[in-house]
């Protein structure tokens, strides 16, 4: 028995949407297979080498740094429009400008004495794959894991 044209073109679709379904269900599982994964590695978008996707193709050139001035205290100016007010206090207070420029040498007074405050760590905590903590800031992932499998801390301490 000889199939017509007409015949293999509806078999052809119904196939086709077979293999649609089946391709939608696969790729369900596999989400939900990557969602699982990145919620338990914490990966994050750069580490899956999506952080300059929406750059990339659409003509743009990705933007440059935005903060060209900042006074560490978390006050920072593109140096684009208005100077901002906390930058013309401190300008009028007799600061230099260069002194909040980006990636400048040129430390404040205050910015030097709160480093000055600050001791060196006595304790480093570390993994011996390369992960070090020095137990200031939250506990990094490497740390809560390596607690959690039994580890303690005086286990990963070492002397500075």
């Amino acid at each position: 028995m000889a199939q017509t044209y007409k015949q293999l073109q509806k078999q052809i679709e119904q196939l086709q949407r077979q293999a649609d379904a089946l391709r939608n269900s696969e790729i369900k599982g596999v989400v939900d297979r990557i969602k699982v994964a990145i919620a338990h590695y914490g990966l994050t978008a750069a580490h899956l080498g999506l952080d300059s996707v929406s750059s990339k193709g659409t003509g743009k050139k990705p933007a440059k740094s935005s903060a060209q001035f900042s006074d560490g205290a978390g006050n920072v100016w593109s140096g684009r429009g208005p100077r901002p007010r906390w930058l013309r206090d401190a300008l009028g207070a007799g600061r230099s400008i260069d002194e909040f420029r980006a990636g400048s040498s040129i430390k404040s007074k205050s910015a030097a004495a709160k480093k000055a405050k600050r001791a060196p760590s006595k304790v480093i905590y570390s993994d011996g794959a390369g992960n070090s903590w020095t137990g200031r800031g939250p506990k990094p992932r490497w740390l809560k894991a390596a607690i959690d499998s039994g580890k303690t801390l005086q286990d990963l301490a070492k002397k500075a």
